[in-house]
């Protein structure tokens, strides 16, 4: 069951979209062993802040004050790290994982969610507007909208192209590309939500987002893809997690990556409820 964090928000009335926000954070980071193995992959560091940290800054800047961690490996450092950061101004609820639920099934443990929402997992960095998100997702009446950006991907070797055999081990070579690149387009971990979408996640099973893509596909349901541009870095591996330190401290000096610095990477205690 969700455990309420002994710090709320103050009772101030606002005219935003939602105050609820979902952070995926009970994944053991397996790729980033060793270092996973004493600290959750959402408290590795960024300069002087947590990944976690940051992304409820930034939550909190953009007026989600109701935030859910689904917490598993680790679970207690994540508390310590989080009760120790939040001030009274949001609202912080734990679901805890007993068992691996995959990137969607522990959404099916949250209770009321009954308005539009955001989830999104523990070790993503990026400068995305959440509330564009959001309104763009309720303009086309999705029941899901993935945030989504372009990834290049280079391959290592040289890549033939080939044609029709000539030989029982001999095919024709039509072309001939050096280390050629491609481009997807790929999710970036970060969704909006309607509440009836939880109604397709079983209960207590693995499910992952590519599963309840499928099952809102198969019903009819709308799936939307939110294409953006700016900054992302997953830091899932050892190779980017060390590409997203760099370039994420470099953007700024506080760690809050955007011209418009009043709205993203705050510090919670810079942080006030619309009345």
């Amino acid at each position: 069951m969700p455990e309420a964090s002994t710090a709320m928000v103050d009772d101030a009335k606002t005219t935003d979209i939602t105050r609820n926000a979902v952070v995926l954070a009970g994944g053991k980071g397996t790729r980033l062993a060793p270092f996973t193995s004493i600290l959750p992959k959402p408290l590795m560091p960024i300069g002087d802040k947590a990944v976690l940290e940051i992304i409820i800054d930034q939550l909190a800047a953009h007026r989600f004050l109701e935030i859910t961690l689904c917490v598993g490996h680790l679970a207690h450092l994540i508390r310590s790290v989080v009760d120790d950061r939040i001030n009274g101004r949001i609202s912080v609820q734990y679901v805890h994982e007993a068992r691996a639920l995959g990137t969607a099934g522990p959404l099916r443990s949250i209770q009321n969610l009954e308005q539009t929402f955001i989830a999104m997992n523990g070790d993503v960095l990026t400068t995305l507007d959440y509330r564009d998100l959001l309104r763009a997702h309720q303009e086309c009446g999705n029941a899901l909208t993935i945030a989504t950006t372009a990834r290049t991907t280079k391959m290592d070797y040289g890549v033939l192209h080939l044609d029709g055999s000539v030989h029982p081990t001999v095919r024709r070579v039509t072309a001939y590309e050096e280390k050629p690149e491609s481009v997807a387009m790929v999710s970036m971990g970060i969704y909006a939500l309607e509440p009836r979408v939880i109604e397709y996640i079983p209960e207590n099973e693995y499910f992952d987002f590519p599963n309840l893509v499928q099952a809102l596909l198969s019903e009819g349901e709308k799936v939307g893809s939110y294409v953006y541009d700016g900054a992302w870095f997953d830091i899932g591996r050892h190779d980017d997690y060390e590409v997203a330190a760099d370039a994420w401290t470099s953007m700024s000096p506080n760690g809050a990556v955007d011209a418009d610095g009043a709205r993203r990477g705050l510090p919670l205690s810079a942080v006030e409820p619309r009345a």
